[in-house]
């Protein structure tokens, strides 16, 4: 099982919207898919029309009160462990020894049974994210096209370089996607080269592929759809489309 994740220490950067567009499109390709949202704000779990009240959740997971076989839900071909709101109390809930490692056993129990797990953080640093990280093969990170967004990148990649000297020396980073891009305007332009800059430092690339910011997003999310069975003809939908697919030939090589 492949684990891949697409995190930032800063919100409002797509991070939520790309997690669930990789999995929509690997589970259209015919993969098993198991989506795992860690994140209290559960954006994810409710736009996968997830129930979130009064059964186990990703803080279940973690604390060892429910297996990712007792928590998953079975929902229009995927699997979702949904969050809950008290994940944000996780670091105070969590046993201590073996806090970080904790999402990462989990996963090694259900390996066999899915292709690729799909882990859905909050923006911030916390034990959330770094179980998550120790849990990936690789990480994406998304980049809204703007100065302060790519601050949150620098963040970021201070966290990996410590998973991986700590807790996963294996976490690979994909690359950098760029989101609300619009290679017609000249601030676009000067943060994809700061992009640039930043991937080179981190031994990355800024993917190839970008995303545009585009209302059909939003629709999509608020009817509880994936972009590409709401919106397949959309230019948004070929955008997600193209960064997947490049995604994917870096994953599997």
């Amino acid at each position: 099982m492949i684990t891949l994740a697409a995190a930032s220490q800063k919100g409002g950067v797509a991070k939520t919207t790309t997690n669930l567009a990789i999995g929509a499109k690997l589970t259209q390709d015919g993969a098993r898919v198991l989506y795992v949202d860690l994140d209290p704000q559960m954006n994810l779990s409710t736009t996968l029309k997830a129930a979130c009240a009064g059964v186990p959740s990703s803080l279940e997971v973690l604390t060892g009160q429910a297996t990712i076989a007792e928590a998953a839900q079975v929902i229009d071909g995927y699997a979702v462990v949904p969050a809950s709101r008290l994940n944000g109390k996780a670091d105070d809930l969590m046993p201590s020894v073996g806090k970080d490692y904790r999402l990462r056993k989990a996963l090694a129990a259900v390996a066999g049974d899915y292709d690729y797990a799909i882990l859905d953080t909050p923006p911030a640093l916390g034990t959330l994210t770094v179980n998550a990280l120790t849990a990936a093969s690789w990480v994406v990170i998304p980049a809204q096209a703007d100065a302060y967004s790519l601050d949150g990148v620098t963040d970021l990649a201070a966290t990996i370089e410590a998973i991986r000297e700590y807790t996963n020396p294996d976490l690979k980073i994909a690359g950098i996607l760029l989101t609300r891009y619009n290679p017609r305007t000249s601030i676009s332009r000067v943060i994809h080269e700061d992009a640039e800059a930043m991937a080179a430092e981190l031994d990355t690339k800024v993917f190839r592929a970008w995303i545009r910011e585009a209302t059909v997003i939003k629709e999509a999310q608020a009817v509880k759809q994936s972009l590409f069975d709401y919106a397949p003809s959309a230019k948004v939908a070929y955008d997600y489309r193209f960064f997947i697919d490049e995604l994917m030939g870096e994953v599997n090589g």
